[in-house]
C-alpha cells in the first residue's frame, strides 16, 4: 500500500485555513516523488519540535516568492498557517511629508514628464513624430508652470477665517463660492448649483490639502472659544455666476465685495442677511434684486454702479399685498429655520451712500412717490450718472425733501433743461436742500441759465457757486457743476472776484472809445479807488504769489505808521485851514534791512525774519502810545502786552482751528572760535539774536507757561496747545490759587513731546501781588497726577520723546490720569456750567514713545480690574503708545485691557515675536496675551 497520500492529507489537516484560501495543489508533481525519499522526511520530522518547514518536500515545488527565510527557529505553526491580509485590506503605509520646494520640485517634474509625453501635432507616424523638443527654440528651456506663491489655498484661507472672522477670495476664477466655505463653518454641504454642477479644486500649486495641513500643523487652529462668527466676505475680481441661497445661514455678515464678476441674479434668501452694512454689488451683469432687499435694517453703503439694473423699487416690499416683512425667505429646495427674522419697516432706513450709474435708469423708475414709502431718509451721497434719466421734475422734488443729502452726481446722464423749469420747487413747502453741498450736472444738456431761474435765493439759504475746486465747498455753499468742469485754484477765484468788484466799483467801460463812460446825473457817492503799484502788477500778472504777498504786508505797515503819524499831527495845536495843509507828500525812510532786501543782499530767510521784526516792533511802538504809561511807573523786565500780542499772533495761534503752537527753544549761542582773526561782522549780527524772532524771545522760557497763558482771551476756548521741543526750561510756571481745569477749561489736546521732562517737574506759582514776574519759589510734584488736575478735560496726551520711568506709572497716577468721573446728578444751581468745566471726561489716547520705560507693573495693576468684569464705564482709552522703551516683558493681564490701538514696537523683549502684531495687529496680540494668562 502506498503511503503517498498521507503527507498530504497531514499537511491539509495542519493549515486547513491555507487550502481553502489558496487553491490545491496539482497531483503531478506529487507523483514524481519516489519512496527513496520517505526515510530522510521522517528522519528530519523525528525532532521533539518539528518545523513546518520540515514537509516542503512532501508538497509541491514552492515557487521563489513563496520561499521566505524564518524569522525566528521556534515560532509556532499555528502563527504561519494564518494567512495573509487581502490587499486591499492593508493599510497604506504613512507617506513621507514635503517641504515646499520639494513639492514645487516634484511638480515641476510631472509638468515636464506630461509635456514630454503629449502626443505631437501632425501625423503619428511621420519620420519626424515626437521631435518636437529638438528646436533650438525649445531645446533646454524650462517648460513654463503656472505656480502660485505667496498665498494661502482657498481651503486653508477658509479655515483661517474661523479665528479672525474675515475672508478673502479674490483673483481666484472661482465660478461660485466654494463649498468648503458652508462645510467648514456651518457643517452643511450645499446643494449644486444650476450653472455650475461641477465646482473646480479649491487648491492652488503649492499649497495642497497635505501642505497646508502640515503648515498648520493642527495647533493654529481656532478653539471653541476662539472661533468668531463670518463677518466679512471678500470674492471680488473672480467668475462667479451664482450665489448659493444657503449664504443666507451667515447671519453675521456685515461686508460682502463681489464686485467685478458675472452675477445676474441674487437669491431671494441674500435678504435675510440683516446684519449687512456694507455691500459692493458693483460691474456684474444685475438686472433685478430681491423684493425684501431693499428693507435690510443697517445697510449704510450700497454699490450697484455698472449694471443692467432698470429700477430701484424702494417700496416694493412694503407696498405689495401680502407682504410680510418679518418672515423669513423660504426655498423650495427645503428649511432652514422656522423663526421669523427682524427687518426694516421702511426702506433702507440707515442708508447713507448709494452708487447707482452705468445702469438703465430712468427717472420715474427711481421710485420717489410722496404718498409711498419714497426714497431713503438718511441718503447723504447720491450718484446716477450714466443713466437715461430723461424728465425729473418729481424726483428733483423728493431729494429736495432729504434733510441729510449733501451730495447728487448726474455725471453724463440723459437729462436736460426741460427738467428744471422756473416753477419747479414753487409748491414746494419747507427748507429746500437743506445739507446740500454739491449737484454735479457734468456734460449734460443743462445750461446755467435755466439752473440759476429755477434755485432762486429765495428758495435756498445756500449761496450757490459755479467754480469748482478741489477742496470740499465750505458751509453755506452749494457748488453747482454745469457743462466741462473746469477745476480752479482758490486764489484764482478769489482773483476774479475782485476783479469784478473793481469793475461794479468803477462803472461801466466803453468799448469802443476805451475810456469810461458818462456819469449819472446823480453824483456818484463811491469813492474811485486808487490802486497801488503792487495791485497794477497783480492784476497784469507780473508778480508771483509770494511776492504778492509780501507786497501787501509792506502795504498793510505801511498803512498803520501813516495813520499812527496823523493820529499824533492831529492832536497837536496846530492851527486847522487850507495854509497849513501840507503840500509835499511824506517822505518814508527805508530800513537798513528794506534796502539790503532790494538790492538783494539777503537771503529769504533773513528777509523774512527782518519783515517779522520790524511788524513786531511796529506793533508794539502802537500800544505802548496808546496805552501811555505814567512817567513815574516802574518798567516791568517783561511787558505782558508784548507776551499777548506773542501769543494772539498768527504766527502761533490759529482761531478757527482753535489751536496755540508755541514756538521751541532755541539752541545756545554757538561761540566763536579764540583764533577767530577777521575783522569782517559776522552775518548773523544784520538779523535777530539767534535765528529767533521777537516774538518768540516775548514768550516765556518754561516748557508750560501756563500764567501768561491763563491769563489771555484766547484761553477759554483754547482746545489743542502744542509744546514741542521746549527743552531750554523743563518746568511748569502756573498762575496764583490755580484750581483744577479753570485755566483752560476746554484743553482736549495737549503735546508735551521731546521737551526733557522728567517724572518729577519743577513748579513755580505767580506770586499774589498781581504782576506776572513775580514767583514763589519752585517746588517739584509728580508729573502725571499734576497734568490729570490742570487739564481735566484733556482727551489727547503725547508725552513722546522725554525722560520717563516706570516710577512714574503707578496704578494711582495712571487711574487719576485715564479713567474719567462717574456721571452726576443733575443739579439745579446756577454754577452748573462751571461744575461741568472740572468733570473729568477720561484720557483716549496716551502716547508714550520714546521713554525710559522699563517695566509696566501699573498698567498691569491696572488690568487687574478687568478680570471679570469687561465693562469699565469710566475707561476711555483707545491707543496705548509704548514704542521705543526698555520694556523686558509684556504682562499677560494687558490682553485684557478694551484698546483698539496698542504699539509696542521697538522694545527689548523677545516674546511674543514681532509676527503676532504685524499680521493679525492689536487684536491678535490682545487675544495672545490673554492666551497666556490660562
Amino acid at each position: 500500500m502506498s503511503r503517498l497520500p498521507q503527507p498530504s492529507s497531514r499537511s491539509g489537516a495542519r493549515s486547513p485555513l491555507k487550502t481553502s484560501s489558496s487553491p490545491a495543489p496539482s497531483p503531478t508533481p506529487r507523483a514524481t516523488l519516489t519512496p527513496l525519499a520517505k526515510p530522510r522526511v521522517r528522519t528530519k520530522s523525528a525532532a521533539p519540535t518539528p518545523s513546518p518547514r520540515s514537509q516542503t518536500p512532501l508538497r509541491s515545488q514552492p515557487s521563489l516568492k513563496t520561499l521566505r527565510p524564518p524569522k525566528s527557529p521556534t515560532k509556532s505553526p499555528a502563527r504561519r498557517a494564518t494567512p495573509l491580509p487581502a490587499e486591499e485590506d492593508v493599510p497604506p503605509s504613512p507617506k513621507p511629508q514635503l517641504s515646499i520646494r520639494e513639492q514645487i520640485a516634484l511638480r515641476r517634474a510631472e509638468a515636464k514628464k506630461a509635456a514630454t509625453k503629449a502626443p505631437s501635432i501632425g501625423f503619428p507616424d511621420a519620420p519626424y513624430a515626437g521631435l518636437e523638443n529638438a528646436s533650438p527654440d525649445t531645446f533646454g528651456q524650462t517648460p513654463v508652470v503656472d505656480v502660485d506663491l505667496g498665498r494661502w489655498s482657498v481651503k486653508e484661507t477658509i479655515e483661517r477665517g474661523r479665528s479672525s472672522g474675515a475672508i478673502n477670495l479674490s483673483s481666484r476664477d472661482l465660478p461660485c463660492l466654494p463649498s468648503a466655505l458652508f462645510e467648514i463653518h456651518l457643517g452643511i454641504k450645499p446643494e449644486p448649483l444650476k450653472s455650475v454642477p461641477i465646482e473646480p479644486p479649491i487648491t492652488t500649486a503649492t499649497a495642497t490639502d497635505t501642505a497646508a495641513t502640515r503648515r498648520q500643523g493642527g495647533q493654529n487652529a481656532p478653539s471653541w472659544y476662539e472661533a468668531q462668527d463670518l463677518e466679512v466676505l471678500k470674492a471680488w475680481s473672480n467668475e462667479i455666476l451664482e450665489l448659493q441661497p444657503e449664504i443666507s445661514m451667515f447671519g453675521s455678515l456685515k461686508i460682502i465685495d463681489l464686485h467685478n464678476n458675472k452675477l445676474t441674479t441674487l437669491p431671494d434668501s441674500f435678504a435675510d442677511l440683516t446684519a449687512l452694512t456694507t455691500l459692493d454689488l458693483s460691474h456684474n451683469q444685475l438686472s433685478t434684486l430681491p423684493t425684501n432687499f431693499w428693507v435690510l435694517p443697517h445697510l449704510t453703503t450700497l454699490n450697484l454702479s455698472h449694471n443692467a439694473l432698470t429700477a430701484l423699487p424702494f417700496g416694493a416690499p412694503l407696498a405689495s399685498e401680502g407682504a410680510n416683512p418679518l418672515g423669513r425667505t423660504r426655498d423650495a429646495r427645503g428649511d432652514w429655520f422656522s423663526q421669523s427674522i427682524t427687518r426694516a419697516t421702511e426702506p433702507l432706513p440707515r442708508l447713507t451712500v448709494l452708487e447707482a450709474s452705468h445702469n438703465q435708469l430712468s427717472a420715474l423708475s427711481v421710485e420717489h412717490s410722496g404718498n409711498g414709502p419714497g426714497l431713503p431718509a438718511q441718503l447723504t451721497r447720491l450718484d446716477l450718472s450714466e443713466n437715461p434719466l430723461g424728465r425729473s421734475e418729481s424726483l428733483l422734488r423728493a431729494l429736495g425733501r432729504l434733510a441729510r443729502l449733501k451730495e447728487i452726481r448726474m455725471q453724463r446722464a440723459d437729462i436736460g433743461d426741460e427738467s428744471f423749469p422756473v416753477t419747479l420747487f414753487a409748491a414746494s413747502s419747507g427748507p429746500l436742500f437743506p445739507a446740500l453741498k454739491v449737484l454735479d450736472l457734468e456734460e449734460t444738456y443743462v445750461s446755467r441759465p435755466v439752473i440759476e431761474a429755477a434755485f432762486t435765493v429765495a428758495l435756498l439759504k445756500q449761496t450757490l457757486e459755479f467754480d469748482s475746486t478741489a477742496q470740499e465747498p465750505p458751509e453755506g455753499v452749494l457748488r453747482l457743476i454745469v457743462g466741462k468742469r473746469v477745476i480752479k485754484e482758490a486764489w484764482e477765484i478769489e482773483a476774479e472776484r475782485r476783479t469784478k468788484l473793481r469793475r461794479a466799483a468803477a462803472g461801466p467801460v466803453d468799448t469802443w472809445s476805451l475810456s469810461p463812460a458818462k456819469p449819472d446825473t446823480k453824483p456818484d457817492t463811491k469813492p474811485v479807488v486808487a490802486k497801488e503799484s503792487w495791485e497794477v502788477a497783480a492784476d497784469q500778472r507780473l508778480l508771483s504769489e509770494g511776492a504778492k504777498r509780501r507786497a501787501r504786508a509792506m502795504a498793510a505797515a505801511a498803512a498803520q505808521s501813516s495813520s499812527a503819524s496823523s493820529d499824533v499831527t492831529t492832536s497837536s495845536s496846530v492851527p486847522k485851514g487850507p495854509s497849513h495843509l501840507p503840500k509835499k507828500p511824506v517822505v518814508v525812510e527805508k530800513e537798513q534791512w528794506e534796502i539790503e532786501a532790494e538790492q538783494g543782499l539777503l537771503s529769504a530767510g533773513a528777509r523774512r525774519r527782518a519783515r517779522a521784526a520790524a511788524v513786531a516792533a511796529i506793533a508794539e511802538s502802537t500800544a505802548v502810545a496808546k496805552s501811555s504809561p505814567p512817567a513815574d511807573a516802574p518798567s516791568p523786565a517783561h511787558n505782558p502786552t508784548t507776551v499777548a500780542s506773542a501769543l494772539a499772533s498768527p504766527q502761533y495761534y490759529s482761531a478757527s482751528a482753535q489751536t496755540l503752537t508755541l514756538p521751541p527753544s532755541a539752541p545756545p549761542t554757538k561761540a566763536a572760535h579764540s583764533r577767530s582773526f577777521s575783522l569782517a561782522a559776522p552775518a548773523w549780527n544784520k538779523g535777530p539774536r539767534n535765528g529767533v524772532s521777537e516774538l518768540a524771545l516775548a514768550i516765556p522760557a518754561p516748557t508750560l507757561p501756563l500764567a501768561a497763558i491763563a491769563a489771555q482771551p484766547l484761553a477759554q476756548t483754547l482746545k489743542v496747545l502744542v509744546l514741542t521741543g521746549r527743552r531750554s526750561d523743563p518746568s511748569f510756571s502756573l498762575p496764583s490759587a490755580v484750581e483744577a481745569g479753570l485755566s483752560l477749561p476746554w484743553l482736549e489736546e495737549l503735546t508735551l513731546d521731546n521737551c526733557n521732562l522728567s517724572d518729577m517737574v519743577p513748579v513755580s506759582r505767580e506770586g499774589g501781588s498781581g504782576s506776572g514776574d513775580d514767583f514763589t519759589q519752585r517746588t517739584s510734584e509728580p508729573l502725571l497726577p499734576l497734568l490729570a488736575r490742570l487739564f481735566p478735560s484733556v482727551r489727547t496726551l503725547d508725552l513722546s520723546y522725554n525722560a520717563l520711568t516706570s516710577e512714574a506709572f503707578t496704578e494711582e497716577a495712571l487711574s487719576t490720569l485715564i479713567f474719567s468721573d462717574p456721571p452726576a446728578p443733575s443739579a439745579e444751581d446756577d454754577d452748573d456750567d462751571a461744575s461741568r468745566a472740572v468733570v473729568k471726561k477720561g484720557l483716549r489716547h496716551l502716547r508714550l514713545r520714546g521713554n525710559r520705560l522699563g517695566e509696566l507693573d501699573g498698567f498691569r495693576q491696572l488690568a487687574e480690574r478687568f478680570k471679570g468684569n469687561r465693562l469699565v464705564p469710566e475707561w476711555k482709552l483707545e491707543e496705548l503708545d509704548l514704542r521705543d522703551n526698555e520694556i523686558g516683558k509684556l504682562p499677560p493681564e494687558l490682553g485684557m485691557l478694551p484698546l483698539d490701538v496698542f504699539l509696542v514696537d521697538g522694545n527689548t523683549f523677545r516674546i511674543p515675536a514681532r509676527r503676532v502684531w504685524e499680521r493679525e495687529g492689536t487684536k491678535g496680540l490682545l487675544s495672545w496675551l490673554r492666551g497666556r494668562m490660562e
